[in-house]
């Protein structure tokens, strides 16, 4: 009989570890680098998550060049800083503005009209703070920390944590505020992330949603289902877009119309007696009745005809292109003595009798056989 222990769970070989799974950086980085690194993860006044950055910067400069650019992608860089990308871009904000980096402008290829990648810079102070470069004589005795550093405290987090637990412009689902256009949605059952998320559907369908409802609106809030309307008309072909704009262009021109008819009233009511004549001097015009009726005066007609429709406009319009221009005497002396030598011209000078030829008696003969046979009484007149 065995009086040994017996196994148990985790004792001896019954669950052996797998060191297969591990793995690790097998790059042998030199001395002045682990310094660096060492510096950076230790360096007071900046938040923790800029001390990571900088640390991942300072393992991937170049130790014979500290001052150039440093040829890192930002999935490398938040990998090594174990930094998710929005903290990432939050860490390099603190250490720009802590002096210790520069983000230059991305540069632009001007021939091939492209934009090329940016890359960061370590600055002077960050060289020296991490031992990169020797610090000038005047610089070295000073071992007090960088002009504009905060040291943190040991009983409240740091501001720029405490700051970032409720981030208003950073959310994912920040819901902001509904367009003006569409808040007439709500009345309808629309919530405000639904909307969001319609206009992110429209987008996605090559429209806007203030285009579909503006398009179809009497019709969309008299629907029993809204919002299943509105959905349906988002993957319709319908461009409504060019439906919206076309009503604007029409309402525009309606307004233009409108505006310019109440301008050419006031003008007209302004030349209330005025005589005008036209450029080819044959007909003469009189606004009378305070700008109610035009009247036209032609050489060939011995009377005056009246304008009493929509014509401010017209005249308004041949007033400033020249077609019309105001009468001096001279051209109201010139057209009366025109018109008059038209009348007389007009008058026939001599009577010349009347002579009925062979062709003319036919046809009266013709004419009153069919009169005694539908009218008897008008063929005796005849």
């Amino acid at each position: 009989m065995s009086i040994a222990q017996q196994l148990v769970a985790g004792e001896g070989n019954a669950y052996p570890f797998k060191t297969d799974t591990l793995s690790t950086d097998a790059v042998n980085l030199p001395w002045v680098i682990l310094r660096a690194v060492h510096q950076a993860s230790r360096l007071d006044g900046i938040p923790t998550r800029a001390r990571a950055v900088l640390a991942a910067l300072a393992r991937t400069v170049d130790a014979a060049n500290p001052y150039g650019q440093i040829f890192a992608r930002r999935e490398l860089l938040t990998e090594r800083a174990m930094q998710s990308e929005r903290t990432f871009y939050r860490s390099l904000t603190d250490l720009e503005a802590a002096g210790l980096i520069e983000r230059p402008a991305q540069r632009r290829y001007v021939q091939a009209g492209l934009f090329g990648r940016a890359y960061l810079h370590l600055t002077e102070r960050a060289a020296i703070l991490l031992g990169l470069v020797e610090a000038p004589a005047e610089k070295a005795a000073d071992p007090a920390p960088a002009e504009g550093f905060t040291p943190p405290t040991a009983t409240v987090a740091d501001g720029a944590i405490c700051k970032d637990l409720s981030p208003t412009a950073f959310q994912k689902r920040q819901p902001g505020q509904v367009p003006v256009d569409l808040q007439r949605l709500r009345p309808l059952g629309f919530r405000d992330f639904l909307i969001f998320r319609l206009m992110r559907e429209a987008r996605a369908q090559g429209k806007r949603l203030s285009d579909v409802v503006e398009a179809t609106w009497s019709h969309l809030r008299q629907a029993k289902r809204p919002i299943c309307y509105l959905r349906k008309l988002l993957a319709s072909p319908t461009d409504f877009g060019h439906q919206v704009r076309a009503r604007a262009a029409e309402h525009a021109q309606a307004d233009a119309a409108r505006c310019e008819r109440k301008a050419a009233l006031n003008t007209i009511r302004k030349l209330d007696g005025a005589t005008f004549v036209d450029a080819t001097g044959e007909r003469r015009y009189t606004v009378e009745e305070g700008g109610a009726m035009l009247a036209v005066y032609s050489i060939e007609e011995g009377v005056a005809r009246r304008d009493a429709g929509d014509w401010a406009v017209r005249f308004v319009r041949a007033l400033h292109t020249g077609q019309i221009r105001p009468a001096t005497q001279g051209d109201v002396e010139a057209f009366g003595q025109a018109r008059r030598h038209a009348a007389v011209s007009a008058r026939p000078h001599v009577d010349v009798p009347r002579v009925a030829t062979e062709a003319i008696s036919d046809h009266l003969a013709l004419l009153r056989g069919a009169l005694r046979r539908f009218a008897p009484g008008l063929a005796r007149v005849i």
